[in-house]
Protein backbone atom coordinates (compact mmCIF):
# COMPACT_ATOMS: atom_id res chain seq x y z
CA UNK A 1 0.00 0.00 0.00
CA UNK A 2 1.64 3.28 -0.86
CA UNK A 3 2.42 5.78 1.38
CA UNK A 4 0.72 9.38 1.96
CA UNK A 5 4.03 11.00 0.73
CA UNK A 6 4.04 8.58 -2.28
CA UNK A 7 0.20 8.87 -3.17
CA UNK A 8 1.16 13.18 -2.64
CA UNK A 9 4.48 12.60 -5.63
CA UNK A 10 1.88 10.63 -7.71
CA UNK A 11 -0.86 13.38 -7.34
CA UNK A 12 1.77 16.16 -7.93
CA UNK A 13 2.87 14.65 -10.84
CA UNK A 14 -0.45 13.47 -12.50
CA UNK A 15 -2.67 15.79 -11.43
CA UNK A 16 -0.82 18.92 -11.12
CA UNK A 17 1.43 18.24 -14.34
CA UNK A 18 4.86 19.27 -12.03
CA UNK A 19 7.55 18.11 -13.53
CA UNK A 20 10.00 15.91 -11.89
CA UNK A 21 12.26 18.56 -10.75
CA UNK A 22 9.91 20.29 -8.70
CA UNK A 23 7.82 16.71 -7.73
CA UNK A 24 11.28 15.73 -6.18
CA UNK A 25 11.97 18.96 -4.79
CA UNK A 26 8.69 19.20 -2.47
CA UNK A 27 8.67 15.38 -1.83
CA UNK A 28 12.64 15.99 -0.07
CA UNK A 29 11.18 19.23 1.59
CA UNK A 30 8.29 16.84 3.21
CA UNK A 31 10.73 14.12 3.76
CA UNK A 32 13.23 16.78 5.70
CA UNK A 33 10.64 17.62 7.83
CA UNK A 34 9.38 13.93 8.50
CA UNK A 35 13.41 13.37 9.53
CA UNK A 36 13.68 16.29 11.77
CA UNK A 37 9.96 15.52 13.44
CA UNK A 38 11.50 11.79 14.64
CA UNK A 39 14.66 13.02 15.98
CA UNK A 40 13.20 15.74 18.08
CA UNK A 41 8.97 14.51 18.66
CA UNK A 42 10.11 10.71 18.36
CA UNK A 43 7.03 10.96 15.87
CA UNK A 44 7.61 9.16 12.19
CA UNK A 45 4.26 9.92 10.82
CA UNK A 46 3.81 13.92 9.60
CA UNK A 47 0.40 13.67 8.58
CA UNK A 48 -0.76 15.04 12.24
CA UNK A 49 1.11 17.05 14.08
CA UNK A 50 1.14 20.49 15.85
CA UNK A 51 2.02 23.77 14.36
CA UNK A 52 4.93 24.24 17.26
CA UNK A 53 6.75 20.84 16.00
CA UNK A 54 6.77 23.23 12.06
CA UNK A 55 7.91 26.24 13.83
CA UNK A 56 10.41 24.16 15.66
CA UNK A 57 11.79 23.34 12.22
CA UNK A 58 11.46 26.71 10.82
CA UNK A 59 13.39 27.85 13.63
CA UNK A 60 16.08 25.15 13.49
CA UNK A 61 15.81 25.67 9.59
CA UNK A 62 16.62 29.81 10.09
CA UNK A 63 19.06 28.83 12.31
CA UNK A 64 21.01 26.83 10.06
CA UNK A 65 21.60 29.70 8.06
CA UNK A 66 18.60 29.00 5.56
CA UNK A 67 17.35 32.09 3.84
CA UNK A 68 13.95 33.48 4.09
CA UNK A 69 13.10 32.63 0.23
CA UNK A 70 14.68 28.99 0.89
CA UNK A 71 12.93 28.43 4.27
CA UNK A 72 9.61 29.75 2.75
CA UNK A 73 9.76 27.29 -0.14
CA UNK A 74 10.27 24.50 2.11
CA UNK A 75 6.81 25.57 3.76
CA UNK A 76 5.38 25.58 0.98
CA UNK A 77 5.94 21.77 -0.15
CA UNK A 78 4.68 20.95 3.34
CA UNK A 79 1.45 23.68 3.00
CA UNK A 80 0.78 21.62 -0.37
CA UNK A 81 1.15 18.16 1.07
CA UNK A 82 -1.18 18.83 3.68
CA UNK A 83 -3.51 20.12 1.01
CA UNK A 84 -3.18 17.26 -0.16
CA UNK A 85 -4.33 15.62 2.67
CA UNK A 86 -7.25 17.76 3.25
CA UNK A 87 -8.36 16.56 -0.70
CA UNK A 88 -7.97 13.15 0.18
CA UNK A 89 -9.84 13.54 3.96
CA UNK A 90 -6.45 12.10 5.75
CA UNK A 91 -7.22 15.01 7.74
CA UNK A 92 -9.74 18.05 8.42
CA UNK A 93 -7.29 20.90 9.25
CA UNK A 94 -4.03 21.79 8.19
CA UNK A 95 -1.29 22.36 10.78
CA UNK A 96 -0.20 25.24 8.64
CA UNK A 97 -3.81 27.15 8.43
CA UNK A 98 -2.88 30.31 9.96
CA UNK A 99 1.32 30.15 8.87
CA UNK A 100 2.46 33.49 7.84
CA UNK A 101 5.69 33.39 5.66
CA UNK A 102 8.70 34.82 6.58
CA UNK A 103 9.37 38.51 5.26
CA UNK A 104 11.75 38.35 2.34
CA UNK A 105 13.87 41.41 1.59
CA UNK A 106 13.39 42.76 -2.24
CA UNK A 107 16.47 42.71 -3.84
CA UNK A 108 16.41 44.76 -6.98
CA UNK A 109 18.00 42.26 -10.44
CA UNK A 110 19.52 44.98 -12.49
CA UNK A 111 19.02 43.27 -15.94
CA UNK A 112 21.35 42.86 -18.04
CA UNK A 113 22.56 46.18 -20.52
CA UNK A 114 22.59 46.11 -24.36
CA UNK A 115 26.11 46.62 -24.18
CA UNK A 116 26.94 43.73 -21.99
CA UNK A 117 24.87 41.55 -24.49
CA UNK A 118 26.61 43.09 -27.71
CA UNK A 119 30.03 42.28 -25.71
CA UNK A 120 29.14 38.80 -25.45
CA UNK A 121 27.58 38.18 -29.11
CA UNK A 122 30.64 39.72 -30.53
CA UNK A 123 33.51 37.38 -28.42
CA UNK A 124 31.20 34.30 -30.02
CA UNK A 125 31.22 35.81 -33.41
CA UNK A 126 34.60 35.86 -33.17
CA UNK A 127 35.18 31.85 -32.76
CA UNK A 128 34.01 29.32 -35.36
CA UNK A 129 32.20 26.33 -35.79
CA UNK A 130 29.52 24.61 -34.35
CA UNK A 131 29.67 25.15 -30.70
CA UNK A 132 30.13 29.11 -31.31
CA UNK A 133 27.32 29.03 -33.70
CA UNK A 134 25.12 27.18 -30.92
CA UNK A 135 26.15 29.01 -28.27
CA UNK A 136 25.58 32.97 -29.76
CA UNK A 137 21.89 31.20 -31.07
CA UNK A 138 21.44 30.15 -27.80
CA UNK A 139 22.28 33.71 -26.29
CA UNK A 140 20.25 35.37 -28.92
CA UNK A 141 17.05 32.91 -28.45
CA UNK A 142 17.19 33.38 -24.59
CA UNK A 143 17.50 37.29 -24.75
CA UNK A 144 14.63 37.44 -27.75
CA UNK A 145 12.09 35.55 -27.02
CA UNK A 146 12.56 35.40 -22.82
CA UNK A 147 11.86 31.69 -22.55
CA UNK A 148 12.94 29.56 -19.53
CA UNK A 149 16.33 27.31 -19.54
CA UNK A 150 13.67 24.18 -19.30
CA UNK A 151 11.85 25.49 -22.11
CA UNK A 152 14.99 26.13 -24.60
CA UNK A 153 16.35 22.50 -23.43
CA UNK A 154 13.45 20.81 -24.13
CA UNK A 155 12.78 22.76 -27.65
CA UNK A 156 11.76 20.29 -30.25
CA UNK A 157 13.26 20.99 -33.76
CA UNK A 158 9.29 20.15 -34.88
CA UNK A 159 8.34 22.78 -33.01
CA UNK A 160 10.01 25.81 -35.07
CA UNK A 161 8.13 26.74 -37.74
CA UNK A 162 10.25 29.10 -39.72
CA UNK A 163 7.10 29.84 -42.04
CA UNK A 164 5.56 31.90 -39.31
CA UNK A 165 8.27 33.26 -37.62
CA UNK A 166 7.15 31.12 -34.17
CA UNK A 167 8.61 28.43 -32.03
CA UNK A 168 6.36 26.57 -29.96
CA UNK A 169 7.83 25.92 -26.36
CA UNK A 170 6.35 23.87 -23.16
CA UNK A 171 6.28 25.65 -20.29
CA UNK A 172 5.06 25.36 -16.62
CA UNK A 173 2.29 22.85 -15.98
CA UNK A 174 2.47 21.69 -19.80
CA UNK A 175 1.37 24.37 -20.97
CA UNK A 176 2.28 25.51 -24.37
CA UNK A 177 2.44 28.82 -26.02
CA UNK A 178 3.31 30.30 -29.55
CA UNK A 179 6.42 32.69 -29.44
CA UNK A 180 7.15 35.28 -32.19
CA UNK A 181 10.66 35.47 -33.51
CA UNK A 182 12.83 38.24 -34.88
CA UNK A 183 13.83 37.31 -38.60
CA UNK A 184 17.89 37.74 -37.83
CA UNK A 185 17.37 34.98 -35.06
CA UNK A 186 15.36 32.81 -37.75
CA UNK A 187 18.50 33.50 -40.16
CA UNK A 188 21.03 32.42 -37.05
CA UNK A 189 18.56 29.36 -36.80
CA UNK A 190 19.19 27.91 -40.28
CA UNK A 191 22.76 28.58 -39.72
CA UNK A 192 22.83 26.24 -36.33
CA UNK A 193 20.81 23.93 -38.00
CA UNK A 194 22.78 23.55 -40.80
CA UNK A 195 26.39 23.04 -38.77
CA UNK A 196 24.11 20.60 -36.83
CA UNK A 197 23.84 18.37 -39.95
CA UNK A 198 27.54 17.85 -39.95
CA UNK A 199 27.26 16.50 -36.66
CA UNK A 200 28.92 12.74 -36.71
CA UNK A 201 26.47 11.04 -34.71
CA UNK A 202 23.51 12.63 -33.19
CA UNK A 203 21.38 10.63 -30.77
CA UNK A 204 19.02 13.05 -29.06
CA UNK A 205 17.63 14.24 -32.50
CA UNK A 206 14.16 15.30 -31.69
CA UNK A 207 15.39 18.21 -29.82
CA UNK A 208 17.08 21.24 -31.14
CA UNK A 209 19.70 22.06 -29.15
CA UNK A 210 22.83 19.56 -29.08
CA UNK A 211 26.25 19.18 -27.60
CA UNK A 212 29.01 18.83 -29.92
CA UNK A 213 28.36 14.64 -29.05
CA UNK A 214 24.86 15.54 -30.35
CA UNK A 215 23.16 14.80 -27.06
CA UNK A 216 20.39 17.09 -25.64
CA UNK A 217 21.76 19.87 -23.22
CA UNK A 218 21.57 19.83 -19.52
CA UNK A 219 20.14 22.81 -17.31
CA UNK A 220 23.40 22.89 -16.30
CA UNK A 221 25.17 22.78 -18.77
CA UNK A 222 23.31 25.83 -19.95
CA UNK A 223 23.81 27.73 -16.40
CA UNK A 224 27.44 27.16 -17.09
CA UNK A 225 27.48 28.39 -20.75
CA UNK A 226 25.92 31.53 -20.15
CA UNK A 227 28.07 32.42 -16.87
CA UNK A 228 31.01 32.26 -18.20
CA UNK A 229 30.39 34.59 -21.51
CA UNK A 230 28.76 37.05 -19.20
CA UNK A 231 31.42 36.57 -16.64
CA UNK A 232 33.83 38.08 -19.57
CA UNK A 233 31.70 41.27 -20.20
CA UNK A 234 29.39 41.89 -16.49
CA UNK A 235 30.40 42.40 -13.01
CA UNK A 236 26.83 41.67 -12.05
CA UNK A 237 26.79 38.95 -9.35
CA UNK A 238 23.66 36.96 -11.03
CA UNK A 239 24.78 35.78 -14.82
CA UNK A 240 22.56 33.15 -15.05
CA UNK A 241 19.43 31.96 -17.48
CA UNK A 242 17.26 33.65 -15.94
CA UNK A 243 18.78 37.23 -15.93
CA UNK A 244 18.60 36.80 -19.19
CA UNK A 245 14.52 36.40 -19.10
CA UNK A 246 14.82 39.30 -16.71
CA UNK A 247 16.43 41.48 -19.32
CA UNK A 248 14.04 40.24 -21.87
CA UNK A 249 11.16 41.73 -19.96
CA UNK A 250 12.42 44.60 -18.47
CA UNK A 251 13.78 45.73 -21.99
CA UNK A 252 10.38 45.71 -23.67
CA UNK A 253 8.87 47.48 -20.76
CA UNK A 254 11.16 50.03 -21.38
CA UNK A 255 10.70 50.50 -24.71
CA UNK A 256 6.82 51.03 -24.52
CA UNK A 257 5.42 46.97 -24.75
CA UNK A 258 1.75 46.83 -23.40
CA UNK A 259 2.36 44.57 -19.37
CA UNK A 260 -0.15 41.77 -20.38
CA UNK A 261 1.90 41.72 -23.61
CA UNK A 262 4.48 40.64 -22.18
CA UNK A 263 2.87 38.59 -19.55
CA UNK A 264 1.99 36.01 -22.20
CA UNK A 265 5.64 36.32 -24.23
CA UNK A 266 6.43 35.25 -20.69
CA UNK A 267 3.90 32.07 -20.24
CA UNK A 268 2.72 33.49 -16.75
CA UNK A 269 -0.89 32.79 -15.41
CA UNK A 270 -1.31 35.85 -13.84
CA UNK A 271 0.15 39.70 -13.96
CA UNK A 272 1.40 39.60 -10.30
CA UNK A 273 4.50 37.06 -11.54
CA UNK A 274 4.77 39.80 -14.30
CA UNK A 275 4.99 43.25 -12.37
CA UNK A 276 7.92 41.84 -10.79
CA UNK A 277 9.67 43.15 -13.24
CA UNK A 278 8.22 46.71 -13.85
CA UNK A 279 10.69 48.00 -11.02
CA UNK A 280 13.74 48.53 -13.33
CA UNK A 281 11.07 50.20 -16.17
CA UNK A 282 9.64 52.41 -13.36
CA UNK A 283 13.56 53.74 -12.72
CA UNK A 284 14.22 54.14 -16.54
CA UNK A 285 10.76 56.10 -16.21
CA UNK A 286 12.42 58.07 -13.99
CA UNK A 287 15.62 58.62 -15.81
CA UNK A 288 13.51 59.50 -19.13
CA UNK A 289 11.68 62.15 -17.38
CA UNK A 290 14.04 63.71 -14.85
CA UNK A 291 16.41 64.30 -18.35
CA UNK A 292 12.91 65.16 -20.79
CA UNK A 293 11.07 67.21 -18.57
CA UNK A 294 11.75 70.66 -18.82
CA UNK A 295 11.71 71.34 -14.86
CA UNK A 296 14.34 67.87 -14.59
CA UNK A 297 17.42 69.82 -14.76
CA UNK A 298 15.90 72.35 -12.60
CA UNK A 299 17.57 71.98 -8.41
CA UNK A 300 16.31 75.59 -7.60
CA UNK A 301 13.89 75.58 -4.45
CA UNK A 302 9.94 76.61 -5.45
Amino acid sequence: MATNLEAFADYLQKEKKYSPHTVCAYVKDVSDFQGYNLVNFEQENVDCVEYAQIRSWIVFLVEADLSAISVNRKIASLKAFYKFLLKIKQIKVSPLLKHRSLKVSKKVQIPFSEKELIGVLENIESEEGFEAVRDRLLVELLYSTGIRRSELIHLKVGAVDFSNSTIKVLGKRNKERLIPVLAVVLKQMRLYLKERGDLELVKDAEFFFLTKKGLKLSESFVYRLINSYFSKVSEKVKRSPHMLRHTFATHLLNNGADLNSVKELLGHSSLASTQVYTHNSLLELKKVYAVAHPRGGDDSKV
